[in-house]
């Protein structure tokens, strides 16, 4: 584990000698394997599950007992990149790296529609354009379980404690965050982060402005004036958008059990099963489009959320999905593409199809106002 001699072991992404420890751990946790089992095998698990705990943990101790840095891990994920691309997607495309430098790090604010495959999306163009991968920003609400926080910090995901409810913890840590980002900004990483707490589950893309605060906390333990410190952190706006949104489907049920109860609960694995769907389930096009980094000066943080969403919705490519949800023929749209949506709007509950359609429609409608 992390030892506590720098002030962000607790959040921090692992080091090279901390991979191999945390690779066992990993391997022998039963919730681990359990869960491997549970998506991979469901039809077997039941009569063969004893069987396949020894056989899995020997599989990934073959797959896995030799990493011993956070570059071999990256080529490892790279290689699982590549086939989830091949085998879920039509055509993965991106844009604007042309107007950065890849020897420079920045501060990617992202819209938020899928848990894992929107920073990883971002990160397969970076390195498909040679330039560093990125830190990812995770909150602790999908660390519930042990083996998730050390997969995923294994991966360069660094936490964002969310579940700390006492005031004086919490400014602590968002003090913590704040220093951190910018600490890895000034050294030797670029940051992804999602725009704010959670996807945006109705397609309506909005940056939170208490994010922009968060990022202004170490500045004003500074003293360092806002327009500034803003500068300094090389914001960079990004807009990721699916042809099909893998868990479009359920996202529509939460929206739709709130407004009809006012609640929705979740499973206690739902989380776990949002990121595996979405990292199997069909998605068409993906495109990750890359804006300018931020420039002028900015009085507050509103003002600073506003131009990022400015950008996101101005680059966010627009599929043939979300012109016919939005019923703009905006563009020429094939019989194909019109089956297509329709074919997946038919296999969904009626009651769920127009949240869906709205989901699909608010780019579309949010392009048309910039």
């Amino acid at each position: 584990m992390p030892t506590s001699s720098d002030r962000f072991s607790d959040i921090r992404p692992y080091n090279d000698d901390e991979i191999q420890p945390a690779i066992r751990r990993v391997i022998n946790s039963d919730e681990f394997i359990d869960a491997i089992i549970s998506f991979r095998f469901s039809k077997i698990a039941k009569f063969s599950g004893f069987l396949l705990k020894p056989l899995l943990r020997r599989y990934f101790m073959y797959k896995w007992g030799a990493i011993n840095s956070i570059d071999e891990m990256q080529q490892i994920v790279g290689g699982y990149m590549q086939h989830m691309i091949d085998s879920t997607t039509t055509k993965f495309t991106y844009s604007g790296l042309e107007n950065l430098d890849a020897n420079k790090n920045y501060l990617f604010v992202s819209n938020h529609r899928d848990i894992a495959m929107d920073p990883s999306f971002v990160n397969w163009a970076l390195f498909s354009e040679n330039f560093k991968t990125v830190r990812i920003a995770i909150g602790d609400n999908l660390l519930s379980k042990p083996f998730t926080s050390d997969l995923m910090r294994m991966n360069k995901s660094f936490i964002v404690k969310r579940a700390l409810k006492a005031p004086r913890e919490m400014m602590k840590a968002v003090l913590q965050l704040s220093d951190y980002i910018f600490s890895s900004l000034q050294s030797d990483s670029s940051i992804w982060i999602a725009q704010r707490e959670g996807r945006a589950k109705d397609g309506f893309d909005k940056t939170e402005p208490a994010l922009i605060k968060m990022f202004y906390m170490q500045g004003k333990k500074q003293k360092i004036a806002f327009s500034d410190y803003i500068k300094q952190l090389n914001i960079v706006p990004v807009a990721v958008s699916y042809e099909f949104d893998a868990c479009d489907q359920q996202k529509a049920k939460e929206l739709y059990d709130k407004a009809q109860t006012g609640e929705y609960k979740k499973s206690e694995f739902e989380d776990i099963e949002s990121i595996v769907r979405g990292i199997v389930g069909k998605k068409g096009h993906v495109h990750v489009a890359f804006g300018r980094p931020l420039e002028g000066d900015f009085e507050d943080a509103e003002q600073v959320a506003n131009a990022i969403d400015q950008q996101i919705y101005k680059n966010y490519y627009l599929h043939p999905s979300n012109y016919i949800a939005a019923k703009q023929q905006l563009q020429a749209i094939s019989e194909a593409d019109k089956n297509a949506f329709a074919s997946r709007l038919d296999n969904m509950p009626a009651a769920l199809q127009e949240t869906v359609l709205k989901m699909y429609a608010n780019p579309v409608n949010n392009s048309i106002k910039q």
